[in-house]
């Protein structure tokens, strides 16, 4: 698991390989990964937008920018959570993801909380330790 914490927001991952989704034969790689953000500030914010950097093991770098998660822009009050699972193929065995939230307050702020950098390992990524 992997955790970040901006102006009292904390962004949880999890990500898990997803061998029925994969093949090496193919190149293709597929990790599922869930996410739980919670408000333990005391003023309500609302996720407005994400950017993600996604790189695969050789390098590759992909900007994902959108509007929400899964569809929706979740409105977080204070001591609330959302949670969702999302996906994401590489063509190789393992990678990385990182990148951050654009949040508004009920006032109009806008600020952006920070997604942890978070692994991507299949069985056959190679291991080497120096």
């Amino acid at each position: 698991m992997y955790r970040a914490v901006t102006r009292n927001i904390a962004v949880t991952v999890s990500p898990r390989f997803m061998p029925e989704r994969s093949s090496s034969e193919e190149g293709r790689y597929f990790w599922a990964y869930t996410i739980e953000i919670r408000n333990h500030g005391d003023i309500t914010v609302q996720l407005k937008t994400r950017h993600w950097i996604i790189t695969d093991a050789i390098g590759h770098r992909q900007e994902v920018r959108g509007a929400g998660v899964v569809g929706e822009e979740p409105v977080l009050r204070p001591g609330a959570a959302f949670k969702y699972t999302s996906g994401v193929p590489l063509p190789t065995p393992s990678g990385f993801m990182v990148g951050t939230y654009g949040m508004v307050t009920l006032d109009g702020e806008r600020f952006e909380i920070d997604i942890p950098a978070f692994s991507l390992d299949s069985p056959d990524a190679e291991r080497t330790i120096n």
